[in-house]
């Protein structure tokens, strides 16, 4: 109710106050989706701090690539996904680049700590 009024007045929409399933404009979708994409980068940059962890926990280089745990992180990924009825291919797929991106990561973090 307070977000329909304040949407009237003009003012912004509060994201956090709605759901999609209540959005009515194309302005609340966006404001959504824009605070939505701020949170999914604040938890990208906590996993990339734990590829840091993980460059100077590991004891050899060798150690950061382990196709078995990449295969478990993208099939959990996938598996969540279905659970909450989200298409769980595409989430495999965006996974998949994640977990590489995130070994490279780590990579490079390994070799600039260990120089």
């Amino acid at each position: 109710m307070l977000c329909q009024a304040s949407t009237a007045r003009g003012a912004r929409p509060n994201p956090a106050a709605m759901k999609p399933e209540d959005y009515t404009s194309m302005i609340e979708v966006r404001a959504g989706v824009d605070a939505l994409d701020r949170q999914l980068v604040a938890l990208l940059d906590q996993r990339f701090a734990h590829m840091r962890a993980a460059a100077r926990i590991k004891p050899d280089r060798g150690a950061v690539r382990d196709e078995a745990r990449k295969r478990q992180v993208i099939d959990n990924a996938r598996a969540e996904a279905e659970r909450l009825g989200a298409p769980g291919d595409v989430i495999a797929e965006l996974w998949e680049q994640l977990v590489e991106a995130s070994i490279a990561y780590e990579m490079a973090e390994y070799d600039r700590t260990r120089g």
